[in-house]
């Protein structure tokens, strides 16, 4: 872990996320008003995880407004719901159960895998495929142009260096760098049917959360990564899927920089809960 913060920019970026998530901790609406605000941070969140997997509801109502409606029953969810509103709703679930994520969750890792993939791939794939990496025989469409998915064959091998990696939070080890790294492992060997990048991009939240990181959970990284959408975040998960030092240093940027503008979104959110309208 020290020689990847080791290398060139990178211990300056995490750094620099860091303080953006110290100083967001220290806003004044969050010393009453965190679950308001974490809430809100879930919304943009399950929003902007959405737009990651290309869904963008049509209509006149802007997505987050959608997004928060349906959260808090205000709006309900279609009977027979189309593809991007199935999408939608998988981001919303998985989003909302990065929530109940605790540290002690992080010595169960599959467990936790599981867990947040039960609620992404709900109304995704089969109940038979739910919650469970791929056995031998079933593939994975998703992140076509980042190469082949591993063959399910050798899924608990690289699985369990997953697994090894969340444990080193507990012997100090970076939280934006373990969360990074476990997203980029989760999509680059896309050991789900379907529902890979929910479950990574939400594994990365909780990473942040409970590694002390941003231990509010009022930051967005969602938003960081879906704004650089295309040849930035994708161009970066293939960097470092390609193997090499300087495609790991590239994606670990690119995290840092998500951080700081996740940081920033949950600056904006907290403004908005001191001045009492969500916007």
């Amino acid at each position: 872990m020290q020689a990847l913060l080791g290398l060139p920019g990178v211990r300056e970026a995490v750094e620099d996320a860091r303080t953006a998530c110290t100083e967001l901790r220290w806003h004044q609406a969050l010393r009453r008003r965190i679950p308001e605000a974490a809430a809100e941070s879930r919304v943009r969140g399950a929003t902007a995880t959405a737009l990651l997997e290309g869904a963008e509801p049509a209509g006149s109502q802007g997505t987050v407004s959608l997004v928060r409606d349906l959260v808090r029953g205000a709006a309900a969810w279609p009977t027979e719901p189309d593809p991007v509103e199935r999408v939608l709703k998988a981001a919303v679930q998985v989003t909302a159960a990065t929530e109940s994520a605790t540290s002690a969750g992080l010595n169960s890792p599959a467990h936790l895998l599981a867990h947040l993939h039960l609620a992404a791939g709900a109304d995704l794939l089969p109940p038979e495929q739910v919650g469970r990496p791929r056995l031998p025989g079933e593939g994975c469409s998703e992140f076509g142009d980042l190469g082949e998915p591993l063959p399910a064959e050798d899924l608990p091998e690289r699985l369990n260096l997953v697994y090894d990696l969340l444990g080193t939070l507990r012997t100090g080890g970076s939280a934006l760098a373990v969360a990074a790294l476990v997203h980029a492992e989760l999509v680059t060997v896309r050991p789900f049917v379907s529902g890979n990048g929910l479950v990574a991009r939400a594994l990365e939240r909780v990473v942040h959360r409970v590694g002390g990181l941003d231990p509010t959970g009022v930051a967005v990284p969602e938003l960081g990564h879906s704004q650089k959408v295309g040849a930035d975040y994708r161009g970066a998960l293939t960097a470092y899927g390609q193997g090499g030092t300087e495609g790991v240093r590239l994606w670990l940027l690119h995290c840092a920089e998500a951080v700081v503008t996740g940081a920033g979104a949950g600056t904006a959110i907290a403004d908005s809960v001191l001045a009492g309208k969500l916007v």
